[in-house]
This record gives structure tokens, sequence and C-alpha cells, in this order.
């Protein structure tokens, strides 16, 4: 199992989307190609597979406002129409339910405005992985005895760190209130990384990461965990 140890900075892409499944299937299922940032998502032999998401809060949430209504107004001009953006507003909706908020009926105003940005971009880690003379070219022998302490024993792999091109999958929501000018009162980001780009599995994850334990404390850094479903 590779351990995830580092973060750095590597050449970006547009934002995009891809239907096709990407994940890495293996004996803990389908998930398993998942990373968590910091090296958080937790599969091992025994445990049960996890999803791991960074999340950053700020929020200067009004007191007394369960039960006021929401819209939806587009973050720019090409998710108007757009279907993409539209099954993935469905998904935000089912999770704001966190905030006390209902949303407006159509073609009336509501207090507050919801808009939301998503995409991936690619970024490097680097990942420990046991050492393979064969594929690094070193010296001859994997696993056999070596000298330990005292007396000759056997030792495990050597390991060496290597850099992995990742997906990191984010999506930002941001709340504005009406009543105050349209002053921004609610604004989070979450961010998973994957082995592959496959964004459409990781965005429920991210609307689940985005409410928890809603509105949270002002300026707030965490890693959530969610079992795979």
């Amino acid at each position: 199992m590779s351990k995830l140890r580092m973060m750095g900075a590597v050449a970006r892409k547009e934002p995009q989307m891809s239907g096709k499944s990407s994940f890495v299937f293996s004996g803990v299922g389908r998930w398993a190609g998942i990373l968590a940032v910091l090296g958080a998502l937790a599969l091992t032999g025994c445990a049960a597979p996890t999803v791991s998401a960074r999340v950053t809060s700020f929020q200067q949430w009004p007191t007394g406002v369960e039960g006021q209504t929401y819209q939806f107004v587009p973050a720019d001009p090409s998710q108007i129409n757009n279907l993409e953006y539209q099954s993935f507003q469905d998904m935000v909706r089912a999770g704001i339910g966190a905030t006390g908020l209902v949303e407006a009926t159509s073609g009336a105003k509501g207090r507050f405005d919801v808009s939301f940005r998503y995409g991936t971009t690619q970024t490097q880690v680097m990942v420990r992985r046991p050492y393979d003379p064969f594929f690094y070219g070193g010296y001859g022998g994997f696993y056999g005895p070596r000298p330990w302490g005292m007396g000759a024993g056997y030792w495990g792999p050597d390991w060496v760190d290597v850099p992995m091109v990742v997906q990191r999958n984010s999506l930002s929501v941001f709340i504005r209130d009406t009543q105050k000018g349209g002053a921004e009162v609610y604004r989070s980001t979450a961010f998973i990384l994957s082995e592959r780009d496959d964004f459409i599995r990781t965005m429920p994850y991210l609307v689940r990461a985005i409410f928890d334990n809603f509105p949270g404390n002002n300026g707030a850094e965490r890693e959530i965990q969610f079992p795979v479903q």
C-alpha cells in the first residue's frame, strides 16, 4: 500500500468532468483509488474503506433564519442551461437542508442566494512505495537475509518516495444574504484527491463535507472521513 507523503504543485488543467468510471478496482472495492490529502484515506486490509475530504469554511451566519428561503444563482454564465450543472445542483439541494433554509417556490424571491463552483485539476504528491530493484535498477534481492542487530535475520523491503500525479476534485459553495446587501454569510471549499479523473463519484462526498456540522467555526479547516457507500 502506498503512503502519501507530501504535496507539490504542477501544471493545472481546466475543470473537466468524465462520465467514464476510472477509480481503481481492488480487494477493498471500486473506491480504493481515492486518495485523501495528507494521507488521510484509510484503506487497509482489515479496515473498511473510507473517503476523506479536506474542508475550509468561513461564516458570519445570521441567527433565527431557520425556515427562510433561498434560490440558486449561477456562479458564471457557463452554468446557465447546463445539464451537468443542473445535475450537481440537485446534489447540493439535497445537502443544503442542514442550513435550515427552504428553497423558494418558482417565481418567488428568497432571502438567500446560493451559488457554487466545481471542477478538477491536476496536482502532484509524493507516495512511499516498496523499493523494487528490478524496476529501479538497484541491488539484487528484494526480501531476504540481511544483517540485523547481533545476528542475521529477515528484513522487509526498503522504501522510496516517488512522485505521482493525482486529480484534485473540489467544490466551493457561497451563500449571500440579500437582506444585508448581498453580503457573503457562508463560504466553504472541500476537496478530495483521486488517482484518476472521476469527479462525478466524488461529488456526493464533497457536498456532505461542505454541510457537515453547518455552519461550523469561522476560519475552520478540518478533515472529514466518510464510509464508502
